[in-house]
């Protein structure tokens, strides 16, 4: 195995961790965001406005994603589990 095999299998599991991520934590932020732009225009400075919605919204992006990122990381597991006898040779 050289360097750069295993330097683009780790690229690979990190564009997987990236990809399977990144929705769920764009939901939280636009929330977050939409929150904390209400609370400034109203004043009101209260923390567990901003936390509370932020987690509904995240389990319910986590509930409707959960398959779709459970089947993107078992395909990249099963890649590298299928091909690894090859690899060690």
């Amino acid at each position: 195995m050289s360097s750069d095999f295993v330097m683009g299998i780790a690229r690979e599991a990190l564009e997987t961790m990236l990809l399977t991520s990144m929705p769920v934590l764009l939901v939280s932020l636009v929330v977050g965001v939409g929150i904390s732009i209400l609370q400034a225009v109203t004043q009101i400075q209260e923390q567990t406005i901003s936390f509370v919605p932020k987690i509904a919204v995240t389990f319910i992006a986590l509930l409707f994603l959960g398959p779709w990122m459970l089947n993107t990381m078992s395909r990249f597991l099963r890649e590298i589990l299928e091909n690894f006898p090859y690899w060690i040779r």
